[in-house]
């Protein structure tokens, strides 16, 4: 038997001999899966699980200067809002064999340049972003990266790396049309109490724009509860408590704050939306659930994730695919405003 190496891990000739196939036809398997036939498919999947194999990947990209990972950074990985992106671009990728590998910046533009550092080392397939905005140095990283970037959930021309997202100054125009169709005035905006989402401040931006357009004042709350519920809560209190300007509509960052607000007014005995309206942007799992379900923008996030897969293989293929991709979102009114 051939002498392993001291780690005693199998190797690719291991898989290649139990195969009974060519070393090049098992390297093939984990790059060009498409190229390998279905019999001997099969053959190396059985030996790569029977020997408990391992690729290399670190020194297969540096060898062959492709690799089969992807790497991303979102600004919240717990959060629900992202989930379907993450779903549906692993789902495209794992298709062709490659990996989805995550970082979480929490709203931290230093966070997300240390993210970014650390995975272009790697030499990824591609690097997938969120947003547009980052720090000076991620900018740096991001113009001699020698991979592909792409921004997600964010829409800005002339900007190197390719786009796919919307706008979100867009959805804040668009919630303040859709509560002004509703008769309401008095529309206050609630930011996100996770500090740096710069995302939710541009929705707050089109918000004030829209407003100012119809001859009304913007109205503002930031909440100093981490918990989004609690936050949202905070919200609903402070914003009904003011003796002068009192909101009659609340247009939240997002549904995790507005789903307190909700809660909060059950509590309180308030009527939604008679006393006070309630709106959301994400339509997360529960939006439709609450009771009164919640009126929200729907961002397309498993069509972002879905796109974001597709130019990355047509990259990889040598196509040359569009720089932006532009969607829209979908307002969905409901029970509370």
């Amino acid at each position: 038997m051939r002498k392993r190496r001291a780690t005693d891990r199998p190797t690719l000739a291991d898989v290649a001999a139990q195969a009974g196939v060519s070393a090049i036809t098992v390297s093939r398997f984990f790059n060009e899966p498409a190229r390998v036939g279905q019999e001997a498919r099969l053959r190396i999947q059985t030996a790569v699980e029977a020997l408990n194999y391992v690729p290399n990947l670190a020194a297969g990209g540096l060898a062959s200067a492709h690799n089969k990972v992807v790497a991303m950074v979102v600004p919240n990985i717990s959060g629900p809002i992202f989930a379907h992106t993450l779903q549906s671009l692993s789902d495209g990728l794992s298709s062709a064999g490659y990996q989805l590998l995550l970082a979480s910046s929490y709203f931290s533009l230093e966070t997300e340049e240390r993210a970014v550092r650390a995975f272009l080392g790697w030499q990824p397939a591609a690097l997938v972003l969120t947003s547009r905005h980052h720090s000076t140095g991620t900018e740096r990283l991001i113009e001699s990266a020698g991979v592909p970037v792409i921004e997600t959930w964010d829409l800005a021309a002339r900007r190197k790396p390719y786009q796919i997202g919307f706008s979100h100054r867009e959805v804040g125009r668009e919630g303040v049309r859709y509560l002004t169709g509703q008769g309401y005035r008095r529309i206050a905006f609630v930011h996100n109490s996770a500090a740096g989402d710069l995302s939710a401040q541009e929705r707050c931006e089109g918000y004030a724009e829209a407003l100012k357009e119809c001859g009304l004042e913007p109205m503002f709350y930031t909440p100093t509860e981490a918990d989004p519920l609690a936050a949202g809560a905070q919200a609903l209190d402070a914003l009904l408590a003011r003796s002068r300007g009192r909101p009659r509509a609340i247009f939240f960052a997002n549904d995790n704050l507005a789903c307190g607000a909700v809660l909060a007014a059950q509590r309180q005995r308030l009527s939604v939306p008679d006393d006070v309206a309630l709106f959301g942007f994400g339509d997360y799992a529960f939006s439709d659930k609450l009771l009164p379900s919640l009126s929200t923008i729907r961002p397309p996030a498993r069509e972002i994730g879905a796109s974001a897969a597709q130019l990355i293989l047509a990259l990889a293929e040598g196509q040359t695919p569009p720089r932006m991709t532009a969607f829209h979102c979908e307002l969905l009114a409901r029970e509370s405003a």
